[in-house]
C-alpha cells in the first residue's frame, strides 16, 4: 500500500467535473487520469468534451487518446491499464486524480472487481442477433431473464446488452452480481462528488451539446471513419454518425443526443448517489475546492 491517496472526482456530465479535478491537482500536486470509457480514444476529442492541452494548466494527462477508435477496449483491459498508470503515479509520490463519467469505468479501477470471463462463440452467436433483431428487442430478453440488469443499462445500448446475457449464460448469475461491491481496492481511496440541481444540469446538457454540434461534432465523426464497437456506442456519436447517412436532420441529431445525454446524466447521478463513501461539494459553491481538499486529507 502507499501512503500516496487515490482521489476521485465523480458526478453528472456536464457538472463541473474537470475543472475541479484540475483544481484539486493543483492543490494536491497530482496528475489526472481519465476514466472516461470514450476520451481514450484518438480524435474522439468534441463529442467527448476532452479537455484541450491549452485548458489543462499545464498538468499531465493519463490515459487520453491512448487507442485507436477502430479498436474495442473492455472494461477489464481498461481497469488493467488505469491501476498501472496510478501505480506509477503513487511510486513518483505523486496523487492521481481520476476524473471521468463512466460510473462503471471508475468503480472496476477503484473498487474489489474480479471481471466473469467471456466465450468468444456465445459473444459472436448474441452481437450476431443483436444486428439481425436489434438492441430493442435484445433489451426486452434481457428485461425477461434479468430484470435488475434491464433496468442498468439503457434499451439502445447494444454492446451492454450483449455483454448482460453473455455474462449470465455463462454463469448462471445475474449481470449485476458480477458488478463491484463497495469496498475499496485500495483503502487510502477517496471520491468527490460534484452535486447540481437538475434544472441548471439540464440546461448545462442542453448548451454542451449544441456547442458540440457547432464546434463540428459531424465533421469530426465524418474524419472518424468506421468506429470500433465501444466507440461506435458513444453517445452524440451515433446521432452524428446517423445525420450523416441521412436517417436523421442535424436539428433531430442535436435533440437526440441532447435526450440521450440527460438520460445518461440520470443513471450516473442514480448510480454514484447509492455509494455512501462520496463526499459531496456543490458545484457552485465558491467554497467547494476547499471542501474538497478537506475530504482528501481527512
Amino acid at each position: 500500500m502507499s501512503d500516496v491517496p487515490i482521489v476521485a472526482v465523480v458526478g453528472a456530465t456536464a457538472s463541473g467535473k474537470t475543472a475541479l479535478s484540475l483544481d484539486l491537482a493543483e492543490r494536491l500536486g497530482g496528475e489526472i487520469v481519465n476514466t472516461d470509457a470514450m476520451a481514450i480514444y484518438r480524435g474522439m476529442d468534441i463529442g467527448t468534451a476532452k479537455p484541450p492541452p491549452a485548458e489543462r494548466r499545464g498538468i499531465p494527462h493519463h490515459l487520453l487518446d491512448t487507442h485507436d477508435p477502430g479498436e474495442t477496449v473492455t472494461v477489464a483491459e481498461f481497469q488493467a491499464e488505469a491501476r498501472a498508470v496510478i501505480a506509477a503515479l503513487r511510486d513518483r509520490g505523486v496523487v492521481p486524480v481520476l476524473v471521468g463519467g463512466s460510473a462503471l469505468y471508475t468503480r472496476a479501477v477503484l473498487d474489489r472487481f474480479e471481471f466473469p470471463g467471456t466465450d468468444p462463440a456465445v459473444r459472436s452467436r448474441l452481437e450476431a442477433e443483436l444486428a439481425e433483431v436489434g438492441a430493442t428487442a435484445m433489451h426486452a430478453r434481457l428485461r425477461a431473464s434479468d430484470p435488475a440488469a434491464a433496468e442498468r443499462i439503457l434499451p439502445d445500448n447494444g454492446r451492454r446488452i450483449v455483454r448482460a446475457l453473455e455474462v449470465g449464460e455463462l454463469t448462471g448469475r445475474s449481470f449485476t452480481a458480477t458488478l463491484p461491491s463497495l469496498e475499496y481496492a485500495d483503502p487510502d481511496t477517496v471520491q468527490v462528488g460534484v452535486e447540481i440541481d437538475r434544472p441548471t444540469l439540464d440546461e448545462r446538457i442542453a448548451a454542451r451539446v449544441r456547442g458540440m454540434y457547432d464546434a463540428g461534432l459531424v465533421d469530426e465523426v465524418a474524419r472518424l471513419g468506421p468506429l470500433g464497437r465501444t466507440a461506435a456506442a458513444a453517445i452524440g456519436y451515433r446521432q452524428a454518425a446517423a445525420h450523416l447517412s441521412g436517417e436523421l436532420t442535424l436539428e433531430e441529431a442535436v435533440e437526440q443526443t441532447t435526450v440521450a445525454t440527460r438520460r445518461f446524466a440520470r443513471r450516473q447521478l442514480a448510480w454514484f448517489r447509492k455509494d455512501p463513501r462520496i463526499s459531496w461539494v456543490r458545484f457552485d459553491d465558491p467554497d467547494r475546492v476547499e471542501r474538497a481538499v478537506t475530504a482528501v486529507r481527512g
